[in-house]
């Protein structure tokens, strides 16, 4: 058991939530207003990566690894910290792994249309 580990964990997962999310809404934006640096092709493939790393672990049945790894780290106690109950609490929702799947899934062919459609740029 490691709370401080498992706190630094729970950090990586939501600044990857962050950045997956941010993705989805500033990449068609970014498209309209002209901004250029959405259509960095780094940038976009570790977006693609990302999301597909995501819908795939969702497709095979599987939680986040780094969902369980946290686990593995808090072990048993009783009642983890306020902060971490409460980001929990908004990132981990108590339903059936398959709407997850269902949901992944569309958010990554979300991603592949938006590949498609606002390419990014030359290497």
């Amino acid at each position: 058991m490691n709370p401080a580990l498992a706190q630094t964990v729970l950090a990586a997962h939501l600044a990857i939530i962050a950045f997956n999310v941010f993705g989805l809404v500033a990449i068609p934006l970014g498209a309209w207003r002209g901004w250029a640096w959405v259509r960095v092709r780094w940038w976009r493939a570790l977006h693609l990566a990302s999301m597909a790393v995501v819908a795939l672990q969702a497709v095979l049945g599987r939680a986040c690894f780094l969902t369980l790894w946290q686990d593995q780290l808090t072990g048993a106690r009783a009642e983890p910290p306020l902060i971490m109950r409460w980001v929990n609490g908004v990132i981990y929702w108590p339903l059936p792994i398959w709407v997850f799947a269902a949901a992944y899934l569309a958010v990554f062919a979300y991603v592949v249309v938006l590949w498609r459609r606002v390419p990014p740029s030359g290497r």
